[in-house]
């Protein structure tokens, strides 16, 4: 999604942009208007979190039962329907119907928390 086709660390915009279906220009002015609303960096996780639950996104946290074992496949598996945008801590992707959405593949990354609208 990135409009130059830059590997980049990019993935907060990335995600939220296929979240919201937006391009990433557009993300990307969001985010930012709401870093700077929260005086901080977009990519900060509470920056991009808060933005979400502004947008009526529903935030869960993954009980840690088995912190090293339960990946974004498994996610994936588990939630076969709805959109989801997906952190893991110092990462996020875009997860659409047991599909996972990503720049490279993610799917052996461990995720912490989730969002849903």
């Amino acid at each position: 999604m990135n409009p130059q086709n830059k590997r980049t660390d990019d993935c907060v915009v990335r995600a939220i942009a296929l979240a919201l279906n937006i391009d990433w220009r557009s993300a990307y002015t969001m985010l930012s208007a709401h870093g700077l609303k929260l005086a901080d960096v977009f990519s900060k996780n509470y920056v991009w979190t808060d933005l979400l639950v502004s947008l009526g996104f529903k935030r869960t946290s993954i009980p840690d039962t088995c912190p090293a074992c339960y990946t974004v496949k498994d996610f994936t598996r588990d939630h076969p329907k709805g959109l989801f945008v997906v952190g893991t801590g110092d990462h996020v992707l875009t997860v659409i119907d047991g599909n996972y959405y990503d720049s490279f593949d993610s799917g052996s990354m461990i995720p912490i928390i989730y969002f849903r609208r």
